[in-house]
């Protein structure tokens, strides 16, 4: 195996880089991609445009690098952090705009929740303040206001993640739904001592247990991808 791929998936763009055995990049590739701003305090993206523009950049740097899939030891991710999607787990297909880490439709809710005298339960299992910057209130939100959401989650036919999942839902053709421990204790919802998701933090903001990935390490195996989105299947090695 010649090199290794870094899918990294900002706010603005979606970047490959190739890195040999010695950590020398050998190529990049880059691709920008919308923004939404639906109303004041709130920032949107398409979900499956970041999964589409990931994949041509993934695509176009092993062009670029003059390599194979078989040349390549594993696929890492790292991702913006707090960006919530929530998509359908039949069709695959997005349920709403993904939620980006910047928004603040959430402050309302927040501030219910201090009053609700949460903060230091909160605090002393996540390691977080109560704030929209996290994902837990935001998938509240989609689960609230989309039309059907919460419906199709009891019955389990809807799945949550941070980018990373996402883009690991995608690569492996829907066969993984996972994140790893440093995204999930982003999301307001992971207990720090267990590294699991808090059963009381689920029913404190009414989310099913049912829409969550799976929590693995940063370092780990999540599978390998989709036949015929490369020449070769290529192992997930981190995300």
């Amino acid at each position: 195996m010649r090199a290794v791929l870094a899918l990294d998936q900002g706010t603005t763009s979606s970047r490959a880089i190739l890195f040999d055995r010695d950590g020398k990049i050998l190529a990049v590739a880059q691709r920008e991609f919308r923004q939404y701003f639906p109303h004041s305090g709130c920032v949107e993206h398409d979900a499956s445009e970041i999964w589409q523009s990931q994949l041509a950049v993934a695509r176009d740097v092993l062009q670029l690098g003059k390599l194979a899939a078989n040349e390549i030891a594993a696929i890492g991710i790292t991702n913006q952090r707090e960006t919530t999607v929530v998509w359908n787990r039949h069709t695959g297909q997005p349920i709403a705009r993904a939620i980006v880490w910047q928004d603040r439709r959430t402050a309302t809710f927040c501030d219910s929740l201090r009053d609700g005298g949460h903060e230091q339960q909160v605090s002393q299992r996540t390691g977080l303040v109560i704030d929209p910057y996290f994902s837990g209130t935001k998938l509240r939100w989609v689960l609230d206001h989309v039309e059907g959401a919460r419906h199709l989650a009891q019955q389990g036919d809807l799945a949550f993640g941070t980018i990373d999942c996402w883009l690991l839902w995608n690569l492996t053709g829907g066969r993984v739904h996972a994140t790893d421990v440093s995204n999930a204790s982003r999301t307001m919802l992971m207990n720090l001592e267990t590294g699991q998701w808090d059963q009381d933090l689920l029913e404190l903001l009414e989310i099913p247990r049912s829409v969550l990935p799976e929590i693995c390490p940063s370092s780990h195996y999540f599978g390998e991808t989709a036949s015929g989105l490369f020449d070769c299947p290529i192992p997930l090695g981190s995300a």
